[in-house]
Formats: C-alpha cells, sequence, structure tokens
C-alpha cells in the first residue's frame, strides 16, 4: 500500500534515473582502468621482453652462446613468469639440440663453438601458421601480444618478439634473413584480473553509498515539499467529495503546490455556486419534465422506474404505479420490441408505432457514464397522430395531380421504374397504357379552358372507376393520361383499353362527346429494355392510332 503514495514513486523513479547514471558512470570507469591496466601490463611485458632480447644479443655477440641456456633458466624463475622460450625460425626452442652450433661451424668453417655432449631433443613451441603469421606482419620487428587461456581456465597474456638479425651477426649467421629467432614470454593476468575485479568492487561499493544518500536526501525533500501538501489537499478533496463543499486548504509559497492548493480553492468555491445553480435548475427541469406534452419514462441503474410525468400517463392510458409495477419493458405492452429497440439502438426497427388509439412516436436509450457504466434507462414518447395524418396528406398531395385526383407525372415515373424493373426480374407480364383527348384544343378554343378542365375531370373520374387498385392510373401532362398495368397481358391490356375507349366514348360532358386514342405497350411482348423505350413505344401506338382516324385502340409492335 506504502509503494502507492506518489511519494515513493518518485522516490523509486528519482532512485532509478541516479542509479542507471551511477551504473553508466562506473561502467565507464572500470572499462577504463581494465584498459589502463593491461595496457599497463602490456607495457611492462614489452620491456621486458626487450631487455631479455638485449641479454640474449649480448650473450651471442660476446662468444658465450653457452650461457644463454642458463640465463633462460634463471629468468623462468622471475615470479609470475610462466614460460620463456628462446626460439628459432621455425618455432622449435633453440639452445637444447646441435643443430643451431653445427650451422654456425659449417658457416665459418671452423669448430667455433663446441657441441653438446648429451643434446636433447628441440620442442616445437610456435606451429608453422604462427612463424607465418610473425613473419608476414608489415613491421616484423615489433612485439605481438596474444591473451590466451590455458587448459584450466587461466588468463595469459604471451608475447612473441623476433631477435633482429644485426650486422655483428652475419658472420655466424649469414645476412639472409631479417630476424634470427623469436622470444616467447608467457604471464599470468591473475594479479591484473584480481585487480581489475577489486577495483569493480571498490566503484560498486562507492555507487550503493552514494546512490543511498541522494536517496535518503531526495526522500526527506519530498516528504516535506510534496509529500505532505499533496495529502492535505487530497483529504480535502474527499471532503468536497463527500458534500463539504465550503472545504478549503492553506496556501503556502508560490510553487505548483501553492498554485494547486488555490485552484483547489477556487474550484471548491466553484462547486459550490454550481451545486446551488444545479439546484435551481433542477426544480425548473422538475417543472418541465412534469408539464411537458411528450412522455417521459426514466429508471435507474436497477431497472426500476424513477420517474413518469403525467404526460406520459395520459398517452399510455396508465397510472404512474402501474407504469413502475409491469416495469420500463412492459411501457408499451410488448418487452421485446422495447428491449431489441435498447440493444439495436433503434436501427431497422420503426420509432412509430400504434397504442391506445394513438400514433406514437418512441425513442428509449440507456444512459450511461462516460467509461459505459450504465445508470438508467429513458424513453421520450411523442404523440404524432396528427402529425402521421398532415403527413400523409402532403404526400397524397406530392404524388397527386389537383385536377383529376389521379397519380401525377412524379408519380408514374416512379411506378413505371418499380414495376418495370420488377417484371425483368420476375419475369412477369406488364402493361402500360398511354393516351390522350382527341380534338382536346377545340374544347379550349371554342369552350374556354374552364370547359376543357372540366373534360380532364370527368376522364380522370372514369379511369378511377375503371382501372384495379393494383393499377396506376396517372396523368401524364396536359389532355395526356397513362396507366400501369402490373400482372396484365396482351388480351388484359386490349379489353381494358377498348373498354376505357368505349366508356369516354358514351361520356357527355356539358352536351359535349369525348373521345379517346389509346396506344398499348406490353412486356414482354414489345421486348422494351427500359422504361423510357417501353414509354416511347406506347406513344408510337397512340401516334398510330391518331393517324388511323382516332377514337381506337393500337398495340405496339415488337421491337426487332
Amino acid at each position: 500500500m506504502a509503494f502507492r503514495s506518489i511519494g515513493h514513486r518518485i522516490l523509486v523513479l528519482v532512485g532509478g534515473v541516479v542509479a542507471v547514471g551511477l551504473l553508466t558512470l562506473v561502467f565507464f570507469y572500470t572499462q577504463r582502468q581494465e584498459h589502463s591496466t593491461l595496457a599497463q601490463n602490456e607495457r611492462v611485458m614489452r620491456l621486458f621482453t626487450r631487455g631479455v632480447i638485449q641479454g640474449v644479443q649480448t650473450a651471442m655477440l660476446s662468444g658465450h652462446a653457452e650461457i644463454v641456456e642458463d640465463y633462460v633458466a634463471r629468468l623462468r624463475q622471475v615470479p609470475g613468469l610462466i614460460h620463456m622460450h628462446v626460439l628459432r625460425l621455425d618455432g622449435q626452442e633453440a639452445f637444447y639440440d646441435n643443430r643451431t652450433i653445427l650451422e654456425v661451424n659449417e658457416r665459418v668453417g671452423s669448430k667455433v663453438f663446441m657441441p653438446r655432449q648429451e643434446p636433447a631433443e628441440a620442442e616445437t613451441i610456435l606451429a608453422p601458421e604462427q612463424v607465418r603469421t610473425l613473419l608476414d606482419r608489415p613491421s616484423n620487428n615489433a612485439e605481438l601480444p596474444v591473451y590466451e587461456t590455458d587448459g584450466k581456465g587461466e588468463s595469459l597474456l604471451s608475447f612473441l618478439a623476433p631477435i633482429p638479425n644485426q650486422p655483428e651477426c652475419h658472420g655466424c649467421h649469414g645476412e639472409e634473413m631479417m630476424i634470427r629467432g623469436f622470444v616467447k614470454l608467457t604471464t599470468s593476468l591473475a594479479l591484473v584480473q584480481q585487480e581489475i575485479r577489486q577495483t569493480r568492487l571498490e566503484a560498486l561499493s562507492l555507487l550503493l553509498v552514494t546512490l543511498a544518500i541522494m536517496l535518503g536526501v531526495v526522500w526527506v525533500l519530498l516528504k516535506k515539499t510534496l509529500v505532505r501538501p499533496i495529502l492535505q489537499t487530497t483529504f480535502a478533496m474527499a471532503d468536497v467529495a463527500g458534500g463539504n463543499l465550503d472545504r478549503q486548504v492553506e496556501v503556502q509559497g508560490r510553487d505548483e503546490l501553492s498554485y494547486m492548493a488555490r485552484s483547489f480553492n477556487q474550484m471548491s468555491a466553484e462547486l459550490l455556486r454550481s451545486h446551488e445553480g444545479l439546484k435551481q435548475e433542477q426544480d425548473k427541469l422538475t417543472t418541465i419534465i412534469l408539464s411537458a406534452r411528450e412522455g417521459i419514462v426514466v429508471t435507474d441503474a436497477a431497472g426500476k422506474v424513477v420517474l413518469v410525468n403525467p404526460a406520459a400517463e395520459r398517452l399510455l392510458g396508465k397510472s404512474t404505479h402501474r407504469i413502475a409495477e409491469e416495469g420500463f419493458l412492459n411501457i408499451l405492452d410488448d418487452p421485446d420490441y422495447l428491449s431489441t429497440y435498447l440493444q439495436q439502438g433503434g436501427v431497422d426497427l420503426p420509432e412509430t408505432l400504434v397504442f391506445n388509439n394513438r400514433t406514437l412516436n418512441v425513442y428509449a436509450s440507456t444512459i450511461s457514464f462516460a467509461g459505459g457504466e450504465v445508470i438508467g434507462t429513458a424513453a421520450l414518447i411523442r404523440d404524432v397522430t396528427e402529425e402521421k395524418r398532415l403527413e400523409e396528406q402532403l404526400r397524397q398531395l406530392s404524388i397527386t395531380d389537383a385536377l383529376t385526383g389521379l397519380n401525377n407525372r412524379r408519380r408514374f415515373d416512379e411506378l413505371l421504374t418499380e414495376e418495370f424493373e420488377r417484371s425483368k426480374r420476375y419475369g412477369l407480364e406488364m402493361s402500360l397504357l398511354l393516351f390522350d383527348v382527341d380534338h382536346f384544343k377545340r374544347f379550349n378554343d371554342e369552350h374556354g379552358h374552364e370547359q376543357g378542365d372540366r373534360v380532364l375531370q370527368a376522364v380522370g373520374k372514369v379511369m378511377r372507376d375503371h382501372f384495379r387498385k393494383v393499377d396506376a392510373p396517372c396523368r401524364y401532362g396536359g389532355e395526356e393520361f397513362c396507366a400501369i398495368m402490373p400482372s396484365t397481358g396482351i388480351p388484359g391490356a386490349q379489353l381494358t383499353a377498348e373498354r376505357l375507349r368505349q366508356k369516354i366514348e358514351a361520356m357527355v360532358v356539358d352536351g359535349l362527346k369525348v373521345t379517346i386514342s389509346i396506344g398499348v405497350a406490353v412486356l414482354p411482348h414489345s421486348g422494351a429494355d427500359t422504361p423510357e423505350e417501353m414509354l416511347k413505344m406506347s406513344d408510337d401506338a397512340l401516334y398510330a392510332a391518331k393517324r388511323g382516324g382516332r377514337n381506337q385502340v393500337k398495340m405496339a409492335l415488337p421491337n426487332t
């Protein structure tokens, strides 16, 4: 629990950052010390190797080669020196056999050096590839340090140094080669590694002590300057959350914490003012809800009905007690509908339904906090009976020709497209009748436009009475009329058109006789591919009827 406090978190954060920084410094310091120690060790070994070479050369130039073996044996007793070898160019150890003595005596032509009475077999110390590496170096008179590990896992440093073939040596060894042989010195790195470990341990100890001191100082400062003021503000917040809205905290200093304290005091005062204002607004809202014409039903998080306004009682025909008793989902006596509406947010569900002899618009929703926690549900119910009646009346006006009461041109275009596509999709028959009043211009010219309107009205009345409910009689425009007849083939279309022609012919309007000419197109007989093409074919048939003498029915010819 204590680790959850901000003071401990900041302490851990600061400690982590400081620890990373100190560890980085320690790492670089120890790495540098290690490199420095190894470099110093190499310098010492290099100087020692050069001294050994000079000692060997001095003994050889003075003509006392026999003391080199003793010299090498004494060097091997130096503490820390594991191996000491003087090697020939082939990597074998020198001064243990008579090979070099015999070669020198043969070169100078006399027995300068006496062969050993009991020569030993020369041991190969350097492999041929190591010899080639030394001979192929750009500078074959430089020492070569080699780090390696023995069979026991101990780290070793070996120095391979060439012995230069100086002019003084040419008499015995010739001048063909620039070097006469090699010196190999091997020393243990145990003391060097122990020194490195000691350095690391000291650095780590210093790091831990420094980190502990820094964290102690940081904790004291945090507790005094950060944790305590934050706790005071936190306790004050808890009081405000408990309802004590006039709670204030002491402001000290001019830093961010004092600014936070001042902000808290301002917030507390503002909350107090807001609370008082919200209470007033709540009273207003309660008044509005109770006097609203829309029905409102609200539940709490458990689904219990907690608010029903008078309009809801009136629209639903139920008392508040009954609504609360039956539950929110039963306010419309259809719990499945309301449950699905809440789950789907009203998508794909009708918002308008008939209930209690009224057309109601229902909107229901789940009320949630921003985090998704449900705090209740609400339903808004509006009586749209009159609105729907007016909407239907307006819709009828928008699709009805005002003079004849038939479908207007706009509605005709919609219905023709719908019925044409349906017939094509399901392979059904469909007929289209297009006709106009014969010599209609004469009615207007001789009797006036009002008389012409009465003729059109009479034709419209005959059409409304003549066609089936599934048919769509329309005024196409002016004196032109049309009718869409779904699921009707050639015989039915011819019979219907002829009977309509006869009814119009038998009709008398203000003492005037009226006749019509009709063009008929039928799917699929006509072969039309589009609604426009079908209309054009019926129009062509209409004009064929006019050219044939008017007052007759003509069928559209198949589209070839």
